[in-house]
């Protein structure tokens, strides 16, 4: 679907330069780009295309949502942003937060994600339930990932590459370990863990041995495993669209 952007003023704008510059120290001090990827993700993961309810707009900050299993320890992501949002108050939460995720990766040596301000804080959190389950295959994540949010095979793919950064939290997620031997590098190695098989002290979820199981997602996988252009640029674009679900459709 075609985007229409709103034109934000020249204050927001610079709004939104400064918290950029702030974000990337912020993230820099607190090595915590994996948890503000996380943060981006969830907030945008919600979205549901028939109810055109959820999505990126700011509603992370109620507790209500931060209260949802699969957003255990994003209170903490909340609170490192407060003074910079403190800041930065013509932003609206749900941009704030998206421009967190984009400049997670980028400093950590991903690719430049285009960032679109101009969402709208909504009010009311989503249900619980609408998040990815890590113990569910390859038909959960078409439900979720397809069906729900209006992604496609490729996205989910790409997407999933993002778990090359940081690690599992047995206290948040049930599960413990990183994915990859750097997890504070963004690159492909996910993908060439994933294609070599399990190894001692990596992880390696359900949900990510299951793309190795599917006939569209196994070359996808072994695609971005030798080619990290090609990786950078789909997730690119497969972020993207996360971090805009319900926000300026034409």
């Amino acid at each position: 679907m075609a985007k229409s952007y709103p034109t934000p003023s020249e204050e927001y704008l610079k709004a939104v330069d400064k918290a950029r510059r702030k974000l990337r120290g912020l993230i820099a001090e607190k090595g915590c780009a994996p948890l503000m990827l996380r943060l981006a993700w969830h907030s945008a993961g919600t979205f549901d295309v028939s109810s055109r309810t959820g999505g990126p707009f700011g509603t992370m900050k109620n507790p209500a949502e931060l209260s949802h299993a699969a957003n255990t320890g994003l209170d903490i992501a909340i609170r490192l942003l407060a003074p910079i949002k403190e800041q930065v108050p013509i932003l609206s939460y749900g941009d704030f937060y998206q421009l967190a995720g984009v400049v997670a990766v980028e400093v950590t040596g991903g690719p430049d994600v285009p960032f679109h301000p101009g969402r709208e804080d909504k009010p009311t959190p989503p249900p619980e339930g609408r998040l990815p389950n890590a113990t569910l295959g390859n038909d959960h994540l078409r439900q979720v990932f397809a069906a729900q949010m209006g992604l496609n095979d490729q996205d989910i793919v790409a997407l999933s590459g993002g778990h090359t950064l940081g690690r599992a939290h047995k206290e948040r997620s049930g599960f413990e370990g990183p994915w990859t031997r750097n997890p504070n590098i963004f690159d492909n190695s996910y993908f060439k863990e994933l294609v070599t098989g399990e190894k001692e002290g990596l992880l390696q979820l359900p949900s990510d041995k299951a793309l190795l199981d599917d006939p569209v997602f196994r070359p996808l996988v072994e695609k971005y495993a030798a080619d990290e252009d090609a990786f950078f640029a789909d997730y690119a674009e497969a972020h993207q669209k996360l971090s805009e679900l319900g926000f300026a459709d034409a």
